[in-house]
């Protein structure tokens, strides 16, 4: 089974604060824009009972109410709104890939002592309170600004000859990784990630 991850450069505050903010103009916004893409992940998801992606992005924005056995279908909701705030990254590392890969990448990148940010961290997580946790998948996280910084740093302090010793496969990754950072220090933003 292949998983991808996601990532995001986006205001992490704005983000969040799209939980429960009860915003319909950015419910309308959202719709607007990913209609096509909307249309199309209900299609996919047309044998399941629960709530259409609109009918959870509306949910999400209100802050509920939530029906907890679908939490996976909140957590797509989520992404779209995270979509709908950000810039999608760079993710050809990181898609398809095979279970473990990210606890791989992680391993290189600690090597190297870039241990400020954790790609595996994008697996464990869920979206924010009060969205419910999913079955299975999506799984979300989050690198803030600061993390991106001394990620940065550390890996401005690894030398060519100790990067050279590196799974090739890895050091592309890890350095896709870098360019995440670089990008969100460059916007003052930090990075969400989707793993699905």
């Amino acid at each position: 089974m292949s998983y991808a991850l996601m990532t995001y450069v986006v205001d992490l505050d704005t983000l969040n604060s799209s939980v429960g903010s009860k915003d319909d103009k950015l419910r309308r916004m959202i719709g607007g824009r990913f209609k096509q893409h909307l249309a199309h992940f209900d299609s996919q998801f047309d044998h399941t009972e629960g709530p259409s992606i609109r009918d959870a992005i509306r949910a999400v924005i209100e802050g509920g109410p939530f029906d907890d056995q679908h939490g996976s279908v909140y957590g797509y909701a989520y992404k779209w709104i995270c979509e709908f705030h950000g810039r999608a990254l760079f993710n050809n590392h990181f898609s398809p890939m095979r279970s473990g890969w990210l606890e791989t990448v992680d391993e290189g990148l600690a090597e190297l002592g870039v241990t400020a940010v954790s790609v595996a961290e994008f697996n464990y997580g869920r979206a924010p309170s009060p969205i419910p946790a999913p079955d299975f998948l999506p799984c979300y996280g989050e690198w803030s600004l600061a993390e991106c910084r001394k990620a940065l740093d550390q890996w401005e302090a690894v030398t060519d000859e100790r990067k050279a010793a590196l799974d090739p496969y890895v050091l592309e990754a890890a350095e896709s990784c870098m360019e995440w950072c670089r990008t969100a220090v460059a916007a003052g933003r930090g990075v969400a990630g989707f793993f699905h």
